[in-house]
């Protein structure tokens, strides 16, 4: 049998991230655009307060 293999995304000093995807409305055609980023798990609150 094969093995599923699950990526961890982490750095060998030990943080991890997350990847956000944030909806904002574009100021210049109205419509919603979606942005995404990789942050550390300790900033994702931080991130999302902008």
């Amino acid at each position: 049998m094969a093995k599923k293999t699950v990526a961890t995304l982490q750095n060998k000093d030990g943080r991890s991230f997350s990847k956000v995807i944030r909806m904002y409305k574009s100021p210049k055609t109205g419509a919603y655009a979606f942005e995404e980023k990789m942050v550390p798990s300790e900033g994702v609150k931080d991130y999302l307060k902008k």
